[in-house]
């Protein structure tokens, strides 16, 4: 589970999230989401935890004719992207009570997200709520640290820039819901039936491993446990050194390995 600082995106950090990190990190699976949840003909989506909107960017093209509405527990973000992805219709929710009636979508989605959740069965619940009999919840969680080519060496960069405490919120909170079994219970706790779980792993691409340094220490919550311990500048170098030379200088790849899961109220 999550406490306040590993939920929280303020000031610059949406658009260091978004710069750094969409292209390189979220939207290839956030394509393949996308496709995912058109071959289901939603009328009325819903988007949990959108951010600044990679998801739902795809959602608004992949989904033409739908009303999509994307919502963020931040404020900064879903003021970033709501100026990004205007198509959709933006509103500040907190997911595990959200602001809409019974029934009202056909599909919730949430790409990344569950994983931030403070009570994953709460809010595996709301969403039975507010789903439609026939509707159905898709979402996608990481894989374990060790199956992520940008997460695997971020890490080893945040142990050597503190070889005596190094942040753990990138296997706790991020990479911190993987076991399936789990999932399964938790959406069974909420009311859900699991229609599958599939492993996918796709290919980020990045212009160079610092940028993805930077997005990681500036752009997600790992920054406010970077600024408890030390420099933020000064060890976002650090950890840029250490995944340069991991991943290599120049533009850079690395693969990345994610569960998309679908569920659904029973019957």
């Amino acid at each position: 589970m999550s406490d306040d600082g590993d939920r929280s995106w303020v000031d610059s950090m949406p658009a260091a999230y978004d710069r750094w990190l969409g292209p390189a990190v979220f939207r290839p699976f956030a394509v393949d989401l996308a496709r995912r949840a058109a071959r289901l003909e939603p009328r009325r989506v819903l988007e949990l935890a959108a951010g600044t909107g990679a998801l739902t960017r795809e959602l608004a093209a992949a989904l033409p004719a739908a009303e999509v509405t994307a919502t963020d527990l931040n404020t900064a973000m879903v003021e970033f992207g709501s100026s990004q992805v205007p198509a959709a219709t933006w509103e500040q929710a907190d997911a595990l009570h959200l602001p809409f009636p019974d029934g009202q979508f056909d599909l919730l989605v949430c790409q990344f997200g569950v994983m931030f959740f403070p009570d994953r069965p709460a809010g595996f619940a709301e969403a039975r709520r507010v789903l439609t009999p026939g509707g159905r919840l898709l979402f996608n969680i990481w894989d374990a640290v060790e199956t992520h080519g940008f997460a695997r060496a971020l890490v080893a960069g945040l142990e050597r820039a503190f070889p005596d405490d190094p942040p753990t919120f990138m296997s706790a909170v991020p990479h911190g819901y993987t076991d399936l079994r789990l999932v399964s219970a938790d959406l069974l706790a909420g009311g859900l039936d699991l229609v599958s779980a599939e492993r996918v792993t796709l290919e980020g691409h990045a212009d160079s491993a610092a940028d993805v340094a930077l997005g990681f220490c500036t752009g997600t919550p790992l920054r406010s446990a970077i600024q408890a311990r030390a420099d933020l500048a000064a060890t976002t170098g650090v950890v840029a050194d250490e995944m340069t030379a991991r991943l290599g200088v120049g533009p850079v790849s690395a693969r990345m390995t994610a569960h998309v899961v679908e569920a659904r109220p029973p019957g």
